[in-house]
């Protein structure tokens, strides 16, 4: 059959195809019986609160969006306002508002009765709404026959607490989403002294979420989990404060920053709180390691969740956070792939060379 000369040819597909990423590295492998089915590339940084640079894999230099990874960077104005006190905020709040939560009971009541608290509701949420990540939380919303609303968001923890420091300040609540906003400038502030980075010029995006997102490098995110780690003597005292009281949430409660079965909840579970983990969309992740005062951060560049997590498990181990001998620990850092009979046909695995 000749082919059909409305449809592009295999060369021009070929030209279409974008470039590998300049300056990654390959991180992580997938298996499938005797060989490897398909390779990850992407970034990974450890780094110290100095700004130094302990180790890397790929372009420390990388621009990339932290999407929500960067969550608990985020929480600090809550607590640096003062509202974190005025409206006597939880340390399970402020483990909400570093989350990704998946949607389930226990997330979502907590999140509506600190709006209440607050004097809003949930149509002062500017996050949008979907349906729960959980799969018991999205049955029973089916069979309710109920539709989603944005206190099922998986940012909904993060907006609370955007409307806290917002009602503290006595700033308006409408339109608290976009750049200009006194809310997002705070945030703005915190994140450049983290990172060590001017990012008026950077490049910016809108998250998932709605809030503004800044093209910051893979270097500097890891640097600002270094400072999230260990901030004495990098920060004014009032930060270091801050930091110390979102760090102790974030950790503390590994299930309410994403809920049953997720990544983040499980890693954190098997440290035992000698690391703080946080994923976001995009295959990006971060880490932040108090006992040895460092930050790790990883992009990987095709998006792939599941070579994020395989990669980040692998660092934790590396650095000595992780125990690889303890028993959560095959499923986090060699994740078996199987097929739809629950046959084990290969794994996700760290790729040869990375991290060594």
């Amino acid at each position: 059959m000749p082919p059909d000369p409305s449809l592009p040819s295999d060369a021009e597909l070929a030209a279409a195809r974008p470039a590998p990423i300049a300056g990654s590295a390959a991180l992580v492998d997938v298996t499938r019986g005797e060989m490897i089915e398909s390779r990850h590339t992407g970034v990974a940084v450890i780094a110290d609160p100095r700004g130094r640079v302990l180790d890397h894999w790929g372009d420390v230099e990388r621009r990339v969006y932290p999407r929500s990874a960067i969550k608990s960077i985020q929480a600090l104005a809550i607590v640096e306002t003062g509202a974190a006190d005025t409206f006597g905020v939880t340390d399970e709040e402020l483990a909400l508002a570093c989350a990704s939560h998946s949607g389930e009971p226990g997330h979502v009541d907590r999140v509506a009765a600190w709006l209440a608290r607050i004097g809003c509701t949930v149509g002062d949420l500017e996050c949008g709404a979907h349906r729960p990540y959980a799969e018991a939380a999205d049955d029973a919303l089916v069979r309710s026959g109920g539709a989603p609303t944005a206190l099922l968001n998986n940012c909904s923890g993060k907006h609370t607490g955007f409307l806290t420091h917002i009602r503290r300040q006595g700033e308006p609540i409408e339109g608290y989403r976009h750049f200009h906003h006194p809310a997002q400038q705070r945030v703005l502030g915190i994140l450049e002294t983290l990172m060590v980075q001017d990012l008026r010029g950077a490049p910016r995006g809108i998250d998932g979420c709605s809030i503004p997102t800044y093209g910051v490098s893979v270097g500097a995110l890891a640097v600002a989990m270094a400072r999230m780690a260990d901030p004495a003597g990098h920060l004014p005292d009032r930060r270091v404060a801050a930091i110390e009281r979102v760090r102790t949430a974030w950790g503390r409660y590994p299930w309410l920053v994403a809920g049953t079965g997720r990544f983040d909840t499980r890693v954190m579970q098997a440290m035992g709180g000698r690391a703080m983990v946080k994923g976001g969309a995009e295959a990006v992740c971060c880490a932040a390691l108090p006992e040895q005062g460092i930050g790790i951060a990883l992009k990987i560049d095709d998006g792939g969740k599941r070579a994020a997590e395989v990669a980040m498990a692998t660092l934790l181990a590396h650095v000595g956070a992780l125990d690889p001998d303890a028993p959560e620990a095959p499923a986090l850092l060699t994740p078996a792939l199987t097929n739809w009979n629950g046959v084990a046909v290969g794994q996700v695995r760290p790729a040869a060379g990375f991290p060594v």
